[in-house]
């Protein structure tokens, strides 16, 4: 489920060209990202890399009591994006013997510990790809790679799913987040890419991953991550996790900070420079900014915030749902 008392989304752009300009870099960023100012595509992965790598390593034991900096919902309860089905509370319901979906929430490695070697410092315990959920659901995801699939296993209200990938370029076992948090995912993984650009090479999950700094993941993932960040924008979610990792992490997710970042080291703009300051957001990226007015749990909002009532519109158009663009058609 998404955060149930969202800021405002206050403006949504049209979805072509568009200029966004921050005093320094968004989200408070500051000059954090200054190093990267002006490069493109290869060079400008570097120098992010460069940038976000070094960060304060956090223990393992301590992600517990971190997630609930980087992960609470409205509601304090654990913000699980592998169930809408779960109200875990911190502390009592982590870790522990489970049968069933919502028994208890753990800390679940989206990039799946086993492709760089299990207890490896300091991907195995780096905040931005270890999120809190439910058992079960983790546990019938494994290791498999993130894809698309019709779905031999469904997590409850069939939000998440696991069986043989559908989209072109894999034939093998896949387990596909819903569509609410297939953005996020990327964004993530974008991270680990970028992060670990001295590192991933020699990592081993030949499905996914190549012998290639620049772009460590096998063309069909690559193609299918892209895809899902353009379809899923970044959210204020995403955003107030970002700036709690930075907090105790001392690093941020440039992904986060800049949506469609991607275009400009793999995609369409690789080669236009890119600007920390006054950067221009990719063509068909939706960009929003945020008014501080909290939205009821459950209500639909029309584009300029007006609620338009808990049920969905039978109008056709696109509306804010759970802090997420909703197109009704």
């Amino acid at each position: 489920m998404k955060k149930s008392n969202l800021k405002f989304w206050g403006m949504l752009l049209l979805p072509f060209l568009t200029l966004s300009i921050f005093a320094q870099g968004p989200n408070d960023s500051g000059t954090y990202y200054k190093n990267a100012d002006g490069l493109k595509g290869k060079a400008l992965k570097t120098a992010m890399f460069k940038i976000i790598q070094s960060h304060t390593q956090l223990s393992y034991d301590y992600l517990w009591t971190a997630f609930e900096t980087t992960d609470k919902r409205a509601d304090g309860k654990v913000w699980d994006m592998y169930s809408n089905a779960t109200s875990f509370t911190f502390g009592t319901d982590q870790a522990g013997n489970y049968k069933k979906e919502g028994d208890v929430y753990n800390r679940e490695h989206s990039f799946p510990k086993n492709w760089f070697g299990g207890k490896v410092s300091p991907m195995y315990s780096d905040l931005v790809h270890i999120v809190p959920t439910d058992g079960y659901v983790n546990n019938r995801r494994s290791n498999y790679p993130f894809g698309e699939t019709e779905g031999t296993y469904k997590s409850k209200n069939g939000f998440s799913k696991l069986g043989t990938c559908t989209y072109s370029g894999y034939s093998g076992t896949v387990f596909e987040p819903n569509d609410e948090y297939k953005g996020d995912f990327a964004r993530i993984y974008f991270y680990m890419a970028t992060a670990y650009e001295d590192k991933i090479t020699g990592w081993s999950q030949s499905a996914i991953l190549q012998k290639d700094a620049y772009q460590p993941y096998q063309d069909w993932q690559q193609k299918m991550l892209m895809e899902w960040s353009k379809k899923d924008e970044v959210s204020q979610k995403e955003i107030d996790r970002n700036a709690g990792i930075y907090a105790l992490q001392t690093n941020r997710n440039p992904f986060v900070d800049y949506p469609g970042l991607e275009e400009y080291i793999w995609g369409s703009k690789k080669d236009v420079a890119f600007s920390y300051d006054h950067y221009q957001v990719p063509t068909g990226v939706t960009f929003i900014t945020v008014e501080t007015k909290p939205l009821q749990s459950d209500d639909w909002y029309n584009l300029k915030g007006q609620s338009v009532g808990k049920k969905k519109p039978a109008k056709k158009g696109v509306y804010i749902h759970h802090g997420k663009k909703v197109v009704v058609e």
